[in-house]
């Protein structure tokens, strides 16, 4: 079967297509770089703006369904929450249509939904508005915590622990989140776009096992070998934090659409969702090995993840 992923040299992009050629599928990469080195191996690569929605239907083309993993947690100049989010869903189910594509699978965010005063939260709303009302025969993914080799949570807690010793939790009171694993993820896409299961339907995907930051953050901790004082700070202080992130590293410790979400907890989905079948339910605990098995090279924060480093 070939199937086509926007953000395939992306984190969650990345996972589904190793298990989608793993099992024998043509996969087709769509991103706007088309990386090699990170989509080595894993498919054609097809460099595809999301604005452009014909050169999406091309990349379409002879794909039996499409999985919409594209998307950022932070605005950069025009890649702006309602341009990537909105706009380029909006592109992406038009080039679906266009190539004759009547499945897609769309990832969004668990605490998704209008009206809350988070543009983040608001767009992957709207984006998901896009895709329940196109037509197509749809799985919408709300998402919680996803964690493993390549994403953002690990990769960031490592180096943080290397570089400096004490990590702050958000607000006075702690959120519960639920770390779920891009194994058990890319289990669940991979039903609804090999097996087409979950049709029209939006479901909530989040861990099997409930705990507070702080705990997940020793666990980590544990792992890499290094001690870590942790402490309560302000979501003020989190939210200031997050801006000078954002301003001076390529890919921020923290993002401010982390801190919102951090704040409310990773726990329960926003809105009703449909329920997921046993089989799909994740089982994954937030172990050691687990962790471990998703950890980058260790290392301290340096030069080179400065944003005018890389100029």
């Amino acid at each position: 079967m070939r199937m086509a992923i926007t953000g395939g040299t992306g984190f969650v992009g990345g996972h589904l297509a190793r298990r989608l050629v793993a099992e024998g599928h043509e996969v087709v990469l769509v991103s706007r770089t088309a990386d090699l080195a990170r989509s080595a191996g894993l498919g054609k690569r097809v460099p595809a703006d999301l604005s452009d929605a014909g050169a999406l239907a091309r990349a379409f083309e002879g794909c039996a369904a499409v999985a919409h993993c594209a998307g950022i947690n932070r605005e950069i100049g025009g890649q702006t929450y309602e341009r990537v989010h909105i706009d380029g869903t909006r592109n992406v189910v038009e080039g679906a249509k266009r190539a004759g594509v009547s499945r897609i699978a769309l990832m969004s965010f668990v605490r998704a939904r209008p009206n809350c005063g988070s543009p983040y939260h608001e767009s992957k709303w709207a984006a998901e508005e896009v895709v329940r009302n196109s037509g197509l025969r749809y799985t919408i993914f709300k998402a919680g915590m996803v964690y493993g080799r390549g994403d953002h949570m690990l990769d960031h807690l490592s180096h943080a622990f290397f570089t400096f010793p004490f990590l702050a939790t958000v607000g006075f009171a702690e959120k519960a989140i639920r770390p779920l694993a891009i194994e058990d993820l890319v289990h669940a896409m991979r039903a609804a776009l090999v097996e087409g299961r979950l049709v029209d339907q939006t479901v909530a995907i989040t861990g099997a096992e409930q705990l507070y930051l702080s705990e997940a953050v020793r666990r980590v901790a544990e792992v890499v070998g290094r001690k870590v004082w942790i402490f309560p700070a302000p979501v003020w202080f989190h939210y200031a934090l997050a801006q000078a992130c954002e301003w001076t590293m390529r890919v921020p410790l923290v993002a401010k659409a982390q801190v919102r979400i951090l704040s409310e907890g990773v726990v329960e989905a926003a809105g009703a969702c449909d329920a997921l079948p046993p089989d799909l339910t994740p089982t994954r605990l937030f172990t050691r090995e687990q962790i471990r098995s998703g950890l980058p090279e260790p290392g301290a924060f340096g030069l080179r993840d400065l944003r005018c480093w890389a100029l």
